[in-house]
């Protein structure tokens, strides 16, 4: 038997004055009852009640063992409670880290609804473009732009896909002309963001879905995406650049995507976690959140 279980009969049938009226209360027969209490006494080695055919008195250890018994039972009951209160309403601190341009450029739009969704917790939002250990710097979540997602103990939750275009401002283009298959980029400045996985060969799928590549060279490498693509936008020359950084960029007109007919390939957007056995509810929340946020696709081009 659960000694836990048989303290909560011990406590009901002192509670409701009787053996019989404690069965009522918790949906059990007398014997059972009976048998609970019995077992407690012979668990413990001590004899709680004193019986006869039609009342029972606590003994003096009885008395004693019942008063922590209520005081145990209430603490597993608040105990209770507060977990049941903890996963229906996430809180505490929950840290988030997220590449530099999609933290700038993405994260902001959205956080602000889900932390007035969940006002009991305070996020602690890391941005930048170095490899981050999540479990080592314990990161509750990151988010993840990438081709490919390397070997990892790490859960995954894909959200969303980011093409990549090639991308240049008029202006650039006004002074060196447009490029009309990969081949040209060879005579054009290709600006680089120094952490991509290919930072002087783009490849390309052509309109007959034959893979091609062509080698890049520029004047210009940077660590973060930022800088590269506002050197694009001043009219410095041609980048190859996530579809979420510049699709407004490409609506209002302020920049041109070149080479419509080949295809780079594109980026998912992941959400990774630890491996847990049970998910907090902070991060459940977190992933559920951005899952339905990014349900819609938010950056056509």
């Amino acid at each position: 038997m659960d000694q836990l279980s048989a303290m909560r009969v011990f406590r009901q049938v002192v509670d409701a004055g009787g053996f019989s009226r404690a069965g009522e209360a918790l949906d059990m027969s007398h014997s059972v009852v009976s048998r609970q209490v019995r077992w407690l006494e012979e668990t413990l080695g001590a004899q709680l009640l004193n019986r006869t055919t039609r009342r029972f008195a606590l003994t003096e250890v009885g008395l004693a063992y019942y008063r922590r018994c209520v005081q145990i039972l209430d603490q597993v009951e608040d105990a209770t409670l507060m977990v049941q209160h903890h996963q229906n309403h996430p809180s505490g601190l929950l840290r988030i880290n997220a590449p530099m341009v999609f933290g700038t450029m993405e994260v902001g739009k959205w956080l602000p609804d889900f932390m007035r969704r969940y006002p009991e917790l305070r996020i602690d939002l890391v941005c930048n473009d170095r490899f981050v250990d999540l479990i080592a710097e314990e990161f509750d979540v990151g988010l993840r732009i990438t081709r490919t997602l390397p070997d990892s103990t790490l859960m995954a939750r894909r959200l969303s896909v980011s093409d990549m275009v090639l991308v240049a401002a008029p202006s650039y283009l006004e002074r060196h002309g447009t490029p009309s298959v990969p081949a040209d980029l060879v005579r054009h400045n290709y600006l680089a963001y120094s952490l991509a996985l290919q930072t002087t060969e783009l490849s390309f799928t052509d309109p007959a879905g034959a893979l091609l590549s062509v080698a890049v060279r520029g004047n210009l490498q940077a660590n973060t995406g930022i800088v590269v693509c506002d050197a694009v936008r001043a009219g410095m020359g041609i980048t190859a650049s996530a579809s979420f950084v510049v699709h407004e960029d490409l609506r209002r007109g302020d920049l041109v995507k070149l080479l419509p007919g080949y295809q780079l390939q594109s980026r998912d957007l992941y959400a990774l976690y630890p491996q847990n056995r049970h998910m907090s509810p902070k991060v459940r929340a977190f992933i559920d959140f951005v899952s339905d946020y990014y349900a819609q696709f938010r950056w056509h081009c």
